[in-house]
């Protein structure tokens, strides 16, 4: 009988053959850094599901005792533990959550999220690989984004625990504000060299002594 990989060797050989989308960026993000300034970093591998259910029905009750509650309104984040939930519409939410979350990696947020939902209408998608997520962080991060999103993300409006779906550099996004000098953007994998590279170069000015 052949020998059967032990589920640790596997999720390590699993994580070895994986490449995030803006991984040959990463000397970049750390060299084009000004540390207290303005951080890029690319959290790589999050375990995002992608749900449709009507949150007022019963299907909806259940997907909210998985992920600890549905947002009602445009902006609204629910977090319970390490698990976020995304407000993208009346009925559409993006489920945020560690690597180690999937079911591939000895998780099972895909499969109990696919199980509440039973026979009933609404629908569960594994989206962990559509998506990458950058972390731009600083006291400076807020004027980087200004420089190019068409949001108004003064602090009175756009609050620390709010995320919107916007553009930058032309480039849709997912633009999450996690703390008062932090936020996650979420693009589509194929859009990451792009903006990566275009939020580097929004930077570069902060690499200099300001000009008294």
């Amino acid at each position: 009988m052949a020998e059967t990989a032990a589920p640790a060797e596997i999720v390590s050989s699993l994580r070895g053959a994986r490449r995030s989308p803006a991984e040959h960026l990463s000397d970049a993000f750390t060299s084009g850094s000004v540390p207290g300034t303005v951080t890029l970093t690319e959290i790589p591998y999050q375990t995002m599901v992608g749900v449709r259910v009507d949150r007022t029905s019963d299907a909806g009750a259940r997907v909210a005792s998985v992920t600890g509650g549905l947002p009602a309104a445009s902006g609204e984040v629910v977090a319970s533990g390490a698990t976020s939930t995304i407000w993208l519409g009346p009925t559409e939410f993006l489920v945020v959550a560690p690597e180690e979350s999937h079911d591939s990696l000895g998780g099972s947020l895909v499969g109990d999220l696919t199980t509440t939902m039973g026979g009933d209408s609404g629908q569960v998608v594994d989206l962990s690989a559509n998506r990458t997520t950058f972390e731009l962080s600083g006291s400076h991060a807020r004027a980087v984004l200004e420089k190019t999103c068409s949001l108004d993300l003064h602090p009175r409006v756009f609050k620390a625990g709010t995320a919107l779906s916007t553009e930058l550099a032309h480039i849709p996004v997912v633009l999450w504000k996690t703390s008062d000098e932090s936020y996650r953007i979420l693009p589509r994998a194929s859009f990451a060299d792009f903006l990566g590279r275009w939020i580097l170069d929004a930077m570069r000015e902060y690499a200099s002594p300001e000009v008294p």
